[in-house]
């Protein structure tokens, strides 16, 4: 689709990558990162996951430390209190599963405790440097907005954008819509008129802008 070709050769221009210098480049720092991540702003996050490694560098730290202490070291991220529960959890597994190495496949990745798609899908991108599709809430709400799909769910985002984008895009869509979502086109009144790449948005949901 030279659409999507267009607008990412566009964005990449705009928005420089910042998510593996943030977070590492490993594949159990992305999947930890990621969690912790999950509905809290990256200038919380990237502070607390940086101290965090530094003292827990593998699954089996994780899972030999108490709830409460995995709690006080990530105080700070929304829902602090299950991500440490969650943490203890797929650490435990993949210690007594995979020997601590975190599985370079989508379905072994989903049989993880609390181990979602947009999860899975991110430790395949930035840490095995796979092809997949993270769909979060700015590439659903982007995607929809471009009209390159019609959704409802992030699920049924990644199925249709893995059906229409072609493959060699796959790694880059994520960063590239997430950093555009977080600083141009945002929830409620998107800068629609600095917007890059205005020329192919059809502006689906828009209902206020700047």
């Amino acid at each position: 689709m030279k659409k999507i070709g267009a607008i990412l050769t566009t964005l990449r221009r705009r928005h420089k990558p910042t998510m593996l210098e943030s977070y590492g480049s490993k594949p159990f720092t992305i999947l930890v990162s990621t969690i912790l991540s999950a509905r809290t702003r990256d200038a919380t996050t990237i502070p607390i996951a940086r101290r965090l490694f530094k003292k827990y560098r593998n699954p089996e730290d994780f899972a030999k430390a108490s709830l409460k202490r995995l709690e006080s070291e990530i105080y700070g991220v929304n829902f602090y209190h299950g991500k440490a529960r969650r943490l203890k959890e797929l650490s435990a597994a993949l210690v007594e599963r995979y020997g601590s190495r975190v599985p370079a496949k989508l379905e072994k990745l989903l049989e993880l405790p609390g181990v979602g798609r947009k999860t899975a899908n991110c430790v395949l991108v930035y840490g095995f440097h796979k092809p997949a599709i993270p769909v979060d809430i700015h590439v659903h709400r982007i995607s929809n907005r471009l009209g390159i799909v019609r959704t409802k769910t992030p699920d049924e985002t990644e199925r249709k954008l893995m059906q229409i984008v072609p493959k060699k895009y796959w790694i880059e869509i994520n960063e590239l819509f997430v950093r555009h979502g977080q600083t141009v086109c945002l929830p409620v009144s998107p800068f629609c008129s600095k917007c890059p790449i205005k020329k192919y948005c059809k502006r689906v949901g828009v209902k206020r802008s700047q």
